[in-house]
């Protein structure tokens, strides 16, 4: 597919003075043109891709500042104005006392068939970031994904600066179906964002610009209730988003935690180390290097614990030849291991087996209810996404979560939610979607689940999140066979405390949290009441 773009450069050339719109149309380079600048007392500039040229020897004046402000909309609180049903930019620069002394008029195109390169990991459905320096063309890709989303699912965009959706109450036809919310001050982005969710049952939220610490919180709270999540971040690369405090919570968060003299010695590091604290908001990042290069990391919670520990994985490389087609360099192995083949071979001709009961989970449907499918959709309900997402990668079988009950082929929940029988659950009953009991959100249940569904083996080695499980099964074991007192468990971060805690409630037993972080605990011990 070739590039098509629209720019409306008419409109944008309307509001400059005459002399200036002369001078661009004598050069006659529009198709190059980035922006122009005017500044109080020096000469109007014309920047283009790899040169800028003065526009006139004459010294712009405020009078001309005043004409040209006089012919657009109204700058907001980020000193941004546009030109109704336009994607051009006005950006203003204004003294002490608030005037305008500089403007920055950047010329806004809608280019087709930039999201070519991207877009079958758009269309996964996973979460993804978008990186790249200022003017790399992160807003123009986020434009197209939305357009390209809207004609199958439900988008809205979240356009704090009208910058995806153009000027005005009209959004510019290049978002395609769809919506977008506008945002009164920047300084809302965050508040937007959960009201877009809550009020509109988007099944993809379009954002540009994460930069603050509330917005990132707010991108967490929404890729946990199951939205989809495509935005963009200033930054050049991974790299770049570890090392920003605000920003890193958006691949998990770092923080600090000390190991033991036994632990340190076996890993071979030192005993004060550097740890991700949580699972990524987004699952992949792309990298946008120009227009027709993009870098991507499939695996964002692999990528940061191994740049963590020293290493780094290479990212897939993307980009166009000179031919127009897409080439792909570094691209990770396909999904099905070796041992699990022929399992993932037979789904094409019969159904996947539906688990019996178990001390892990239970089926709570026939198993001929379950269709022949190569890839498994999954509903999960209470049961953490990325966790699934970790086992799947782990056992190598093909899963995708689902928002929608008329997609999924299972249902995963959890036994307090399935004792409750919410809406979603007796819908799922009453279809015969096979339900799978899980007695805690927990990376050993799921991926049993998961290895149970599949008729694969689990891999006998053990990560840190089923060393924890099976401490914590030990020490219920232990106070059910009738210790007193307590049985203090080692230190881990919060999501791990939170699956203990979980644990022991699903015992009858009580917990409580003790300790400060990074070496913050959980204590079990009898229910007396």
């Amino acid at each position: 597919m070739q590039y098509q773009t629209t720019d409306d450069l008419e409109l944008l050339l309307a509001v400059l003075p005459p002399y200036i719109i002369d001078a661009l149309r004598k050069e006659d380079k529009f198709d190059r043109l980035l922006e122009v600048v005017l500044d109080l007392g020096r000469r109007p500039e014309a920047r283009y891709v790899g040169r800028e040229i003065d526009l006139s020897e004459h010294e712009v004046t405020s009078a001309e500042l005043e004409y040209l402000t006089g012919r657009i909309g109204d700058f907001g609180d980020d000193n941004r104005a546009g030109i109704e049903r336009t994607l051009h930019r006005i950006s203003a620069i204004r003294n002490r006392k608030g005037r305008v002394v500089g403007l920055t008029c950047r010329v806004g195109r809608a280019v087709y068939g930039t999201l070519e390169i991207m877009q079958d990991i758009i269309e996964e459905g996973k979460s993804v970031l978008l990186l790249g320096r200022p003017g790399v063309g992160k807003t123009t890709v986020l434009r197209e994904a939305a357009r390209v989303l809207g004609n199958s699912k439900r988008v809205v965009i979240v356009d704090t600066s009208n910058e995806i959706g153009g000027d005005g109450d009209i959004p510019h036809p290049a978002i395609g179906r769809a919506r977008r919310m506008q945002v009164a001050t920047p300084a809302l982005q965050h508040e937007v964002m959960i009201e877009a969710v809550e009020n509109h049952m988007p099944q993809v939220i379009v954002i540009d610009e994460i930069g603050r610490e509330l917005e990132a919180e707010a991108a967490r709270t929404i890729a946990e209730r199951g939205v989809q999540l495509i935005g963009t971040a200033h930054g050049n690369s991974l790299d770049n988003l570890m090392m920003n405090p605000t920003l890193a919570d958006l691949i998990g968060g770092i923080q600090s935690v000390t190991l033991s003299d036994e632990e340190a010695r076996r890993r071979g590091t030192q005993k004060s180390i550097l740890e991700r604290k949580a699972p990524p908001t987004f699952e992949v990042i792309v990298e946008i290097q120009d227009r027709d290069h993009f870098a991507v990391h499939h695996d964002v919670m692999k990528a940061v614990d191994m740049l963590l520990r020293g290493r780094q994985i290479p990212p897939e490389l993307r980009f166009r030849d000179a031919d127009g087609q897409i080439r792909i360099e570094n691209a990770p192995p396909p999904a099905p291991a070796p041992q699990a083949r022929a399992a993932h071979a037979d789904h094409a001709e019969r159904p996947l087996p539906v688990a019996h009961p178990s001390p892990v989970f239970e089926a709570r449907a026939p198993a001929a209810a379950l269709q022949p499918v190569r890839t498994l959709r999954a509903y999960p309900y209470g049961v953490s996404q990325s966790r699934m997402q970790q086992a799947a990668r782990r056992l190598q079988v093909p899963v995708l979560t689902t928002t929608e009950l008329d997609d999924a082929d299972v249902v995963l929940t959890l036994k307090n939610y399935y004792r409750k029988r919410p809406q979603r659950i007796a819908e799922a009953e009453r279809r015969g979607v096979p339900i799978y009991v899980l007695r805690a959100n927990s990376p050993l249940q799921i991926e049993s689940c998961l290895a149970e569904i599949f008729g694969v083996e689990r891999r006998e080695q053990a990560s840190p999140d089923d060393e924890a499980e099976a401490e914590t099964r030990a020490a219920i074991n232990e106070i059910l066979a009738g210790r007193r007192g307590s049985v203090e468990l080692a230190p881990q971060g919060p999501v791990v405390r939170r699956m203990q805690h979980e644990m022991a409630r699903e015992a009858n037993l009580l917990s409580r949290s003790h300790g400060k972080d990074p070496r913050r605990g959980v204590r079990i011990f009898h229910n007396n009441g």
